[in-house]
Formats: structure tokens, C-alpha cells, sequence
């Protein structure tokens, strides 16, 4: 069976969607950024880091990692550290498109490790200062890459999206499933 090295209600509710079983044995790792790598190593290596500490104590299973970050003008913006940085992503992602890339690696007993990410664009509308202050108050910002939630009240300020829209719901899932059936996970 599949482990998923996410405590993510997210990632855990679009793989039940997809049909997919799996336990959940989140990952404790630092998720921070290293200044020489760009924005989809990043993503893709700390979605290994991930998978990689959970393997180690479950070598017999196949162990799903996954790291979403939202990128606008090369800048990785993960999740917020508080709401004053939460208002500070929103207003920079405010009427401007930007890249949602979520890095996922699957470590199992057949293969060390496999590691593919998707980016997905994403298209912000205008918001006003009041309605980012609002949404912030909500708490739905607090945990998320990028201080908002495609699938929550922050739907309305997103017109348009070209690629994956699971990707930026945090898990890209056909890329997933096909990575499972080529390695045999599934």
C-alpha cells in the first residue's frame, strides 16, 4: 500500500477522489528554499527529502512525497509565516499570473526513487486591500503555498488556470497515478 509523507487534508482527499489507498505518515523535514536552486529543484527536492525520511523506516512500501510552491517573478512563496506575511504574498500575486509547481517523488522497494513535478499557471484577478484582509481573517490562507486555496473563497479571484488544476489544489494526481503504474506501485 501507498504511504503518503503528507499530513495534507488536500493531497489525502484528492487521492481518495482518485481511487488510490494509502496510510499517511507525514514527513518532519525543514521545507525552506536554498538560494542556488531554482524554483522546480526546489519543489522536487523537497518532495524527495520527504519521501526519502518516511522510506527509511518503511522500506517495504512505496512512499509518496509531494512540495507545492507558487512562484511570481522567480520568487518562491510558501506558506506564510503569519497573516502580515500572508497579506504580503496576496497583494504580490494581486492581478498577475504566476506558476503553481508541485515536485512529487515515489521511493518503493523496486526503485530508489523517482521524482517528476508539474507546473500549472495561474491567473489572479485585482483585489482589493479590504477583500485580502478579509480573506486573511478567514484562517484558509494560514497553511497553504502562496497564502490562498484555488478550491476556497479565493476561487473567485481566478479567472482563468493552464495546466493541472489538482497541481494547485497541492498534488498533481494523473501525474502521480502514472508514475505509480509505471513503477508497478498500483
Amino acid at each position: 500500500m501507498l504511504v503518503l509523507a503528507s499530513a495534507s487534508p488536500r493531497r489525502q482527499e484528492l487521492l481518495r477522489n482518485a481511487g488510490i489507498r494509502f496510510t499517511v505518515q507525514p514527513a518532519d523535514i525543514s521545507e525552506t528554499s536554498r538560494a542556488d536552486e531554482s524554483p522546480r529543484d526546489c519543489a522536487e527536492r523537497l518532495a524527495r527529502e520527504k519521501a526519502l525520511a518516511v522510506f527509511q523506516s518503511q522500506p517495504q512500501q512505496w512512499v509518496l512525497g509531494a512540495d507545492t510552491i507558487v512562484v511570481v517573478d522567480g520568487t518562491i512563496l510558501g506558506k506564510p509565516r503569519d497573516p502580515d506575511d500572508a497579506v504580503r504574498m496576496l497583494r504580490m500575486l494581486s492581478g498577475r499570473t504566476h506558476a503553481v509547481i508541485t515536485g512529487v517523488c515515489l521511493a518503493g522497494p523496486v526503485v530508489s526513487k523517482t521524482t517528476a513535478s508539474e507546473t500549472t499557471l495561474v491567473t489572479m484577478c485585482e483585489i482589493s486591500d479590504d477583500e485580502i484582509r478579509d480573506y486573511v481573517a478567514t484562517s484558509e490562507p494560514v497553511d497553504k503555498a502562496g497564502a490562498y486555496a484555488i478550491q476556497g473563497i479565493a476561487a473567485r479571484w481566478i479567472p482563468r488556470i493552464d495546466g493541472d488544476y489538482s497541481n494547485v489544489v497541492g498534488l498533481p494526481v494523473a501525474l502521480v497515478y502514472r508514475m505509480l503504474r509505471e513503477q508497478g506501485a498500483i
